[in-house]
């Protein structure tokens, strides 16, 4: 039997809109609409795309202060001067004040809660909110691109709503501090995070020691990796870690955030993923709800800044594999038409094919396998014992 899915999608999500210098480019989301769209996705009769809602003030306060989300309708209105914002992490380079920030950031944190409710009811297996994501906001500060955070509000909804328990697996270039912190006391929601070694990028933390503290000591674990990670360090570490982990939590839903900034051509980490590397992460995810949370699964989106030649086909193939569509390899010629009228560079001929990413030296892939095997086994000696994994 076809599973039941959707994907959370508007044009209002153009909106989220930090500046046009930004790294962090809407028009990704569109093109990913677009490249879904094109290869049939939304006529199939297990997908559906689902229009998202504005999130309520008593949904964003399970996460953000009220203070901070007043400041946050405050500067979005016309004319707000940037400098109010700075006590709030507003205004400065990585977030930028932008008209409507309130509107656009809560629209994204209530697709999220939409879908965590159409999940959780029962009503669809598998949601895919590839606008959320926004990993890096913490209660009362924006912080790396993200204004309201919509993962933790969404894992805190299901928390309060349902008593659920909640696995969060994070596999961002950049460390999910945001949600980390939300939950660091909570044994209710793990959360799980493989990124850059914050010795090497933003935001600096995430590394084995950071555990959780009281009650929820041993719920949070990070896997810092080395530049120049590949597949193979990547699969081998997510295969060591989180099925076991996973079985024993066990989670009434999982949620994952799915930035695809860990490619090799990304412009702001240093990681080394492929798109093969990529499918295999959605397999293994895509296997493991199935064994553990009956199926139960909201993916988000994340970091991603080759917004033409990596973004749109990473996260549709990613909803191919929670609708379990075999998509075409051959990108569909309208959307590559379409793409071109935005792209800065050439556009990719087919959806999982990659040019090989720039191979480091033997001594380097060797010293980058030793230290996340040292890592890994850190992690299994220190958290699973806590967790009874």
């Amino acid at each position: 039997m076809s599973r039941q899915t959707a994907y959370i999608y508007s044009d209002s999500f153009q909106k989220y809109d930090l500046s046009p210098w930004h790294p962090m480019k809407p028009v990704r989301l569109m093109l990913t609409a677009g490249l879904m769209r094109a290869y049939g996705l939304p006529q199939r009769d297990n997908v559906s795309e689902v229009e998202p809602r504005l999130a309520t003030d008593e949904e964003l306060e399970l996460i953000h202060g009220p203070e901070y989300i007043g400041k946050v309708r405050e500067l979005s209105a016309p004319g707000a001067r940037e400098g109010d914002g700075m006590g709030w992490g507003l205004g400065t380079g990585d977030n930028p004040v932008f008209v409507d920030m309130h509107e656009a950031s809560a629209t994204i944190a209530g697709g999220a809660v939409q879908a965590a409710d159409l999940v959780m009811s029962g009503e669809l297996d598998h949601v895919f909110h590839f606008a959320g994501g926004l990993h890096h906001a913490q209660r009362d500060r924006a912080s790396g691109f993200c204004v309201y955070n919509d993962v933790a509000i969404a894992a805190a909804h299901l928390k309060h709503k349902y008593g659920a328990r909640v696995l969060y697996v994070d596999i961002d270039a950049h460390h999910g501090d945001g949600v980390q912190n939300a939950f660091y006391d909570d044994p209710q929601v793990m959360t799980v995070s493989f990124h850059e070694s914050g010795r090497h990028l933003f935001p600096g933390t995430g590394f084995t020691s950071q555990l959780g503290e009281g009650a929820g000591r041993g719920y949070a674990v990070n896997l810092p990796l080395e530049p120049f990670t590949t597949d193979s360090v990547m699969l081998d570490a997510f295969d060591r870690l989180v099925p076991s982990l996973a079985r024993a939590f066990k989670p009434d839903m999982i949620i994952t955030q799915n930035g695809c900034d860990a490619h090799w051509s990304d412009p702001l980490a240093h990681l080394s993923l492929t798109m093969e590397g990529y499918a295999g992460l959605a397999a293994r995810m895509h296997e493991l709800v199935h064994e553990v949370c009956e199926g139960r699964w909201l993916a988000s989106g994340g970091g991603g800044y080759q917004a033409y030649t990596v973004v749109p086909r990473v996260w549709t193939q990613l909803m191919g594999e929670m609708a379990e569509v075999r998509l075409p390899e051959e990108l569909p010629a309208g959307w590559r038409e379409f793409c071109g009228r935005f792209a800065d560079s050439e556009v990719p001929l087919y959806l999982t094919r990659d040019d090989h990413a720039p191979e480091a030296d033997a001594a380097t892939l060797e010293m980058i396998r030793a230290a996340t095997g040292a890592a890994i086994e850190e992690l299994r000696a220190t958290v699973f014992p806590l967790v009874g994994a």
